[in-house]
């Protein structure tokens, strides 16, 4: 491997290892921040409407292309209902549910988006691709059977639970829903219009801002942790996917994605938030072979087919 070559394979790694321990953080983050100082409408709020706001500013020191009229149904539907439905669901999630538990499921998107395909694309996925599917559905069910505490705690992770793999569901909606504009467009074109449409239904969970606690708290800390939710994880991370898929391509990016859970356990510990669950660590072994299962056959079908 040339030195080019490796500094490419280096970057690559370091840009999506960065955006992934800034999504891991951001679970816990958020998780520690409700309800004591924000409610989870509050966070989206923050969000969407200052992600917008951080997208457009942005924009205005970068040329963008302009969005084609056949790709705009796409680009409102990704705003109005993935990245929306994705950011308010995950955070309610929270709101409820172990932040362990919610990261965990957080690495089931892939396997919705062979899900989607199949029902509306007429995907068909191998054998192999099936079982991966199925091991990950018993990963996610060992999360929400794996529910500890008393009976009202039990049904309050339960309820976390079930948002979180519906938050999930979004998130692979929105992928399919954006995966044609978002291979024609930079990633600042396209995220300025999906964060601005995502934010106009936020508007609508606008709380009484007066009467939030972190408002009215000396101190530091919850303003920090909403200070690098919305920059981080929010606005950073996104722009650090591109150059990671650029060089080492977009299978190598993803597998990233199972180290979201290790990053969210290892900073949910470390803040005092919750104590590791062997039925968790079952869990997250359970998903991430499912998905590692899933790759592996769509690999062969692909290699197979040609494509």
């Amino acid at each position: 491997m040339s030195d080019k070559s490796m500094n490419s394979f280096l970057l690559g790694n370091g840009c999506i290892l960065l955006a992934t321990i800034f999504w891991g953080i951001n679970v816990p983050a958020t998780k520690a921040l409700i309800p004591d100082f924000m409610t989870a409408e509050g966070i989206s709020e923050v969000r969407l409407v200052g992600g917008a706001i951080l997208f457009w500013g942005t924009s205005l020191f970068f040329k963008c292309e302009k969005i084609k009229r056949g790709d705009w149904l796409r680009v409102i539907l990704g705003g109005l209902v993935g990245l929306f439905g994705f950011i308010y669901i995950l955070i309610l999630s929270l709101r409820y549910g172990s932040a362990i538990d919610i990261a965990i499921i957080m690495t089931l998107p892939p396997m919705f988006v062979i899900l989607i395909g199949v029902v509306f694309q007429r995907l068909r996925p191998s054998l192999l691709e099936y079982a991966g599917v199925a091991v990950s559905f018993a990963g996610a069910v060992i999360v929400i059977l794996g529910g500890a505490g008393s009976p009202d705690q039990a049904s309050s992770n339960i309820l976390g639970d079930f948002l979180g793999i519906l938050s999930a569901f979004c998130y692979a909606l929105y992928l399919v829903i954006v995966e044609k504009p978002g291979k024609t467009y930079r990633p600042l074109s396209l995220l300025r219009w999906i964060f601005l449409f995502a934010a106009l239904p936020a508007l609508f969970l606008l709380p009484d801002m007066r009467n939030m606690p972190i408002l009215h708290t000396s101190l530091m800390t919850p303003w920090a942790e909403i200070a690098f939710i919305l920059f981080c994880p929010t606005f950073l991370a996104y722009f650090l996917v591109q150059p990671a898929i650029k060089n080492i391509g977009s299978e190598l990016t993803s597998l990233y994605q199972y180290l979201l859970p290790v990053v969210a356990t290892i900073a949910t510990v470390l803040m005092g938030l919750e104590s590791l669950r062997w039925t968790q660590v079952a869990a997250m072994a359970v998903i991430i072979a499912g998905m590692i299962i899933t790759n592996l056959g769509k690999k062969k079908r692909t290699g197979a087919s040609g494509k």
